[in-house]
Parts: C-alpha cells; sequence; structure tokens
C-alpha cells in the first residue's frame, strides 16, 4: 500500500470518529435542544472538524510542527469550505430529492472527505 493511499485510509478512520462525533451533536442540538437542522448540522461539523484536527495533526500526518493558531485556521478554514458543501448537498438532497435528513447528512459527508482529505495533503500539512 502507498503512504499516500495509508494516510488516506487513516484519514478515513479518523472520519469516522469525527462522523461519530458530528452526528452525536447534531442529533442532541436537533432533537433534544430544538435547534435549527442546519445550525445543528453546524454545530457537528465544527466539533467534528475540530478533533479531526488534533488527531489527524498527530496520526495520520504525524505533523511536528508546533501547535499553531495558523495551521488550525487553515485545518477550519478547510473545514467551513467543507461545511458549506456539506450543508448545500444536504439542502439539495433534501429539497430537491425528498432524502431524509440523516441519509442527505451521510451522503455529504462521503462528498466532504474527499474534499478534506485533498486539501489538508496538499495545504494543512504539506511539509
Amino acid at each position: 500500500m502507498s503512504e499516500l493511499a495509508f494516510k488516506f485510509l487513516k484519514f478515513c478512520v479518523v472520519g469516522s470518529v469525527g462522523m461519530g462525533i458530528d452526528f452525536g451533536i447534531t442529533f442532541i442540538a436537533k432533537e433534544k435542544i430544538k435547534i435549527n437542522k442546519y445550525i445543528a448540522n453546524s454545530l457537528g461539523f465544527i466539533f467534528a472538524a475540530t478533533s479531526n484536527y488534533l488527531f489527524n495533526k498527530n496520526w495520520t500526518f504525524h505533523d511536528t510542527q508546533p501547535y499553531e493558531i495558523i495551521q488550525y485556521s487553515k485545518y477550519i478554514g478547510i473545514a467551513v469550505i467543507g461545511l458549506g458543501l456539506n450543508n448545500l448537498i444536504v439542502y439539495l438532497l433534501i429539497n430537491k430529492r425528498k432524502t431524509p435528513f440523516y441519509w442527505a447528512k451521510l451522503v455529504a459527508i462521503g462528498v466532504v472527505v474527499i474534499w478534506n482529505f485533498i486539501a489538508n495533503y496538499n495545504f494543512t500539512f504539506s511539509n
């Protein structure tokens, strides 16, 4: 297995943990606290992105740069773009295809993970 493929596999493992965090926060915010579904979706995404940054920095990319606001900002910037894509896909699937919310969210995550990996590999953690 190539180094790039192995990193992508690790990125996906981290993403799976992040997806659990994302869905958990989204569910609590939407179903229990009764926050708007798009705001709840955004909260879940941001919590997951932050935990994913820490795991990807240390485990996936073995990045040795000190923790710094610039690198974290790059990661979160990419995540925010991913969030926009995520919300757009959720919106289109729900309103154009009548897809149930959590199925739409799952599809959106699948698409956005590719964007996130490519952008972080080439921009955030490029050494």
